[in-house]
């Protein structure tokens, strides 16, 4: 079937934050991680069906949801999850909030990375340590040096980002065998946010670090959504999943009070997507591939920006410290491509370049950034 990605779809004037940023000016959106695509229609076709009820009463979780969820992930990862680890959300960075507040000590993370990882320690009053990723021969991993330099007796709770936003790595089997037991010998709780594990787009799995081993699944958070991948973050619907009944406990504690329940189209949406968008996630995985692939030969020649491979999200980080200009983010705002500051996630000097959008857009802010990098 033909999605047809490359259609473009107006979003001027409406209730979209990404485009209602730059309202009034000649400045293309490449910000916020919310593609400019159509949800698949199937997506759409459960959500018309739901409308047509009319009824929109609280709603709970039901058994074909469920169903799909577990088959999901089942098919994806050979996860056997059972019923009673799912624990369902209104937004992934509700789950961030609440693990912080689930686990009494002070946090861990690395750099760069989305901005609420910086933001909900701080919140629920925690103290947070925040380590670079290691920058090594055009790739990004972990400093272990420095992570062990950072942690302390007080230390109980990894923030990790899996894939990475935003440097888009997909981290390989070894590098979670070796964070795990970072996390086993300083027994760190984890929080692993995995909203991008079905975007992979180089050829390796994703692997849960829950799947590693017991003792990780007993101590793991896993936050999964079908926003990114499916393109329906305004529908409100994520899921957490929490093998350990007492570390489930704790979480669903954290939440009583202050969490509200996941939206009802949410939930109608997730279903759909988890079970019949296979080929529409196929098809969208190649054109983020080619969105990419433009990206970077653009960038390789605009002088004073150089990035790394992407191998997951359809998000490139980009180096623009060679520009020598002391805002990036404005630089190219004012050259009328929209990008996101670095310094949000911890990194100033670098912007992040949202490509899941329709080529023409794309290669219309490739170009003004182009023109503006040549002076």
């Amino acid at each position: 079937m033909d999605f047809d990605f490359d259609r473009v779809i107006d979003r001027r004037g409406g209730d979209s934050q990404k485009w209602n940023k730059y309202a009034g000016r000649d400045v293309l959106p490449l910000w916020v991680a919310d593609m400019d695509f159509a949800a698949p229609p199937a997506v759409v076709a459960a959500l018309e069906q739901r409308v047509a009820h009319r009824v929109f009463g609280y709603a709970k979780p039901w058994a074909s949801l469920e169903d799909a969820a577990l088959d999901y992930l089942r098919r994806r990862y050979g996860w056997q999850v059972a019923p009673e680890w799912l624990v369902w959300l209104p937004g992934l960075v509700t789950g961030l909030n609440a693990a912080c507040r689930t686990v009494d000590g002070d946090v861990l993370t690395a750099t760069p990375v989305y901005p609420p990882f910086l933001s909900a320690p701080r919140l629920a009053g925690r103290q947070l340590a925040a380590v670079p990723l290691a920058l090594a021969g055009g790739a990004w991993g972990w400093d272990f040096a420095r992570l062990e330099a950072a942690v302390t007796p007080e230390t109980r709770l990894l923030l990790l980002c899996h894939p990475h936003n935003p440097v888009g790595r997909a981290w390989r089997a070894d590098e979670l065998a070796a964070l795990a037991e970072f996390c086993r010998r300083h027994d760190l709780i984890v929080c692993s946010d995995d909203i991008h594990c079905d975007l992979i787009l180089d050829a390796q799995p994703h692997i849960p670090l829950a799947l590693l081993d017991a003792d990780m699944a007993r101590r793991t958070i896993t936050l999964m959504a079908p926003s990114k991948t499916y393109n329906i973050p305004g529908l409100a619907c994520s899921l957490a999943i929490v093998p350990d009944a007492a570390l489930r406990r704790r979480f669903t504690g954290a939440m009583r009070g202050i969490v509200p329940d996941a939206n009802v189209l949410g939930l109608v949406a997730a279903e759909a997507a988890f079970r019949d968008c296979d080929d529409w996630r196929d098809a969208l995985l190649g054109v983020l591939r080619r969105n990419r692939d433009r990206v970077e030969a653009a960038v390789a020649a605009m002088p004073g920006l150089s990035m790394t491979h992407v191998e997951a999200t359809y998000l490139a980080w980009i180096d623009a410290r060679g520009l020598g200009v002391a805002d990036p983010a404005r630089f190219f705002e004012d050259a009328g491509a929209g990008l996101s500051d670095g310094a949000d996630f911890g990194a100033p000097g670098w912007v992040r370049l949202n490509f899941g959008c329709p080529c023409a857009t794309l290669d219309a802010a490739l170009r003004r950034m182009a023109a503006a990098c040549a002076g």
